[in-house]
């Protein structure tokens, strides 16, 4: 049975030519970045190779990318930080979409005495920006709002939401985290002071990430300890992991343009075959102004995400019904929540996300396949009339 992964807008398969760069740091030269010795320190110039890597694809300075564990720990050092550079300043603004490491750390700093304001989407899941304007005051420490959804692909107007924060003085935060690697993005252009990214949405490895950090930005530490990254990211070097990164970013850079195109023909024609052969379902966010690429939510009327991905998965394609993060949940996406989706129709919804590795044949198996189950369980289905 030949495998189909359309979930990578959970995780990515590790590209052979990152592996190949980090397994050299898990061997032979394994020793600690932070030493004296040359056996240790010698690896510093992998480390600063790959911020240079990570930098180039976010059209940022080198001096500027921090490393850290994940998007968790950068979404995470963003907000904790930014609240306590200023007393006067101890107010948080956010979107209705974002990723739960977002939503969950403010609202923990909400319970802490942080003031929070959450930002509406429209019906296609884009950033209301009339909304945002009334949230941001004198009192906002920094605004968050995440560069694409991970559920409906949704890219988000960052240039304006950021000029909507500076004006209040605020510092402007996006959780990349979806869209690097997948979709062009510049932190100069676009006016982000603050971002994070993780390693294995991008074909990297898992364990690994970063923060871009504007220069002239004094963020405090998440972690204190050492004196690794200047003291803004505390821990050992995970050396292999930087190195996967900073290969993942390169390679990401190179195939950025292809990659694009390709997926977004993909993605074009699994979204018509699927509403041809599925009488009934209908594309999430379908007249959003920009989505990702590869990444599409579909809702199958009157049947069960759940049933579906089983099915699937029992063939062999691995799909998601919304983030991994939120898996084992009983409550509905709160994206599409927010996007006034009802109850019933969130849990009819699927998210399927592409790669640079995705081929015309497994999008083929999967639409011939979906239209099968799908058309099997509504002659079951207690919620077809």
């Amino acid at each position: 049975m030949n495998t189909v992964y359309l979930d990578n807008a959970a995780t990515t398969r590790i590209a052979p030519e990152v592996l190949e760069a980090m397994l050299p740091f898990f061997r032979d030269q394994f020793g600690n970045p932070s030493s004296f010795h040359s056996f240790g320190s010698s690896h510093m110039k992998a480390i600063e190779r790959a911020r240079g890597q990570v930098a180039r694809l976010l059209g940022a300075k080198a001096e500027e990318i921090y490393f850290t564990s994940g998007g968790t720990e950068s979404d995470n050092q963003a907000l904790r930080g930014a609240v306590k550079i200023n007393s006067a300043r101890r107010g948080i603004v956010t979107s209705a979409v974002e990723h739960p490491a977002v939503i969950e750390t403010a609202k923990a700093l909400e319970e802490d005495g942080c003031t929070l304001g959450i930002a509406e989407v429209n019906r296609n899941g884009e950033l209301d920006l009339e909304s945002l304007k009334t949230l941001v005051n004198q009192q906002t420490a920094i605004v968050s709002i995440m560069a694409a959804n991970n559920e409906t692909g949704v890219i988000m107007p960052l240039a304006k939401a950021a000029e909507i924060t500076h004006e209040a003085g605020a510092l402007f935060h996006t959780d990349a985290v979806q869209m690097v690697g997948k979709s062009p993005i510049d932190v100069h252009s676009l006016k982000i002071d603050i971002l994070s990214l993780s390693a294995h949405k991008l074909h990297g490895p898992k364990g690994v990430g970063a923060i871009y950090i504007r220069k002239g930005i004094d963020l405090p530490p998440l972690l204190t300890g050492g004196h690794q990254e200047k003291g803004i990211r505390s821990g050992t070097y995970n050396a292999p992991g930087i190195v996967g990164l900073g290969k993942a970013a390169e390679l990401s850079l190179t195939h950025l343009k292809g990659t694009v195109a390709t997926e977004r023909k993909l993605r074009e024609s699994f979204e018509k075959r699927i509403l041809e052969g599925c009488p009934g379902s209908f594309v999430v966010a379908a007249d959003a102004d920009r989505r990702l690429p590869g990444t599409v939510t579909i809702i199958f009327k009157g049947i069960e995400s759940e049933a579906v991905l089983t099915l699937l998965d029992m063939q062999g394609i691995y799909a998601s019904s919304g983030s991994a993060c939120s898996t084992g949940s009983k409550n509905p996406s709160h994206v599409l929540y927010a996007m006034g989706v009802d109850y019933t129709q969130a849990n009819s919804a699927l998210r399927f996300s592409l790669s640079r590795y995705t081929t015309e044949e497994e999008i083929d198996r999967t639409v011939e396949l979906l239209a099968t189950v799908v058309e099997r369980l509504r002659r079951i289905s207690p919620y077809i009339e």
